[in-house]
């Protein structure tokens, strides 16, 4: 049996703070267990949420030095991670931070540059696990599938609740998962108009009315309508919700677009057997939200432990690294469409040239 220590790095759409998480991984002929030793989300100071949030609207002349600036952050982060619990992992993975996806285009970008990081961390650095499956006429995403499979594979279907809703779950042997629609990114959104940064336990939503003409509004998008693999990025909250939700007050916007969440989702999984669902991610700790979901769809929520619910998705880009690594693949062609799977991801070694 192999045992490895890594430290994965999560940045969400929703902004609300990089995620990192030191994991203890094992692995004996394909089969995979890990520990989260330690775990934090670090706040972004409001100089990098601001950055970060004008990044997508800036010209691209200026987003080459913010990857670089960025990844020299995340860099910084690992370091006093590291340092605090006195650990010294065999590598670092990264994920990013999204600015733009486009895959119809066969372009994405998750700035947070690897060489930078591993300068200012003194590890091993894999990121960039995205752009290989764009290129190749995939979606890039959603990348945690593989870590669903390996590492949770006692559920039926995992839900994720970040800025994007997402869900897998095994179909005659393949694993299928996609972006059901956005989710914090809107909620966390109308929550800073009210000075908030995010709706606790729904209570926003709950003193709302629904909106009837808006829910409909929502709902009738054409993406939903769409077969997987499908995927979305900010670029569909910008141009499409972003305005409808603006013109009615806070409560009212959000108790609509979380009954707007939970009908999603519910449509999504009214016709897979009936099982345990297992949700994540910043939406499962507000419980309005969870209520509504539970109310349209037939599977059993479980809700975890904190530290699954909030660290998942970094847990799972560590195990992303460590399939690289290993040369195993790390995204799969059923989930993205792509014509083949991927071991996927760029590694770069602390004060060297990429060699990978």
């Amino acid at each position: 049996m192999k045992e490895q220590l890594a430290i994965g790095l999560m940045s969400g759409s929703s902004l609300d703070g990089l995620d990192l998480a030191l994991v203890r991984f094992n692995s004996d002929e394909g089969r995979y267990s890990y520990a989260i030793l330690e775990a934090k989300t670090m706040p972004y100071p409001t100089t990098w949420s601001e950055r970060l949030a004008k990044a997508f609207l800036s010209n691209p002349e200026d987003l080459r030095p913010l990857d670089f600036e960025y990844g020299s952050f995340l860099g910084k982060c690992v370091a006093d991670f590291a340092k605090k619990h006195n650990a010294k992992p065999d590598f670092i993975a990264s994920h990013g931070h999204t600015i733009f996806h486009q895959p119809e285009k066969r372009y994405t970008l998750q700035i947070g540059n690897g060489q930078a990081i591993a300068d200012n961390c003194g590890f091993l650095t894999i990121n960039d696990f995205r752009t290989e499956d764009v290129i190749k006429g995939g979606q890039g995403a959603p990348l945690v599938p593989i870590g669903d499979k390996l590492l949770f594979g006692d559920y039926d279907i995992c839900l994720n609740i970040g800025g994007i809703a997402n869900l897998s779950y095994d179909l005659d042997g393949r694993r299928i998962a996609y972006d059901i629609c956005i989710a914090n990114q809107a909620l966390n959104w109308l929550a800073q108009r009210e000075g908030f940064d995010y709706d606790k336990d729904g209570m926003l939503a709950r003193s709302g009315k629904i909106k009837e003409e808006l829910l409909s509004s929502l709902n009738n998008h054409e993406f939903y309508c769409q077969k997987p693999p499908k995927s979305l990025g900010r670029e569909f909250f910008e141009s499409y919700q972003k305005q409808r939700l603006g013109l009615h007050a806070t409560n009212d916007a959000m108790a609509t677009f979380a009954e707007h969440i939970a009908m999603q989702i519910g449509r999504a999984t009214v016709s897979l057997p009936q099982g345990k669902m297992l949700v994540t991610g910043g939406g499962a700790h507000n419980a309005y939200l969870i209520e509504r979901i539970q109310h349209y769809t037939k599977h059993l929520v479980v809700v975890p432990d904190n530290q699954t619910v909030d660290y998942k998705e970094a847990l799972i880009f560590a195990f992303l690294g460590l399939l690289k690594l290993e040369g195993q693949t790390n995204v799969l062609c059923s989930v993205t469409g792509a014509p083949s799977n991927s071991c996927s991801g760029h590694i770069w070694y602390p004060k060297a040239i990429k060699l990978v």
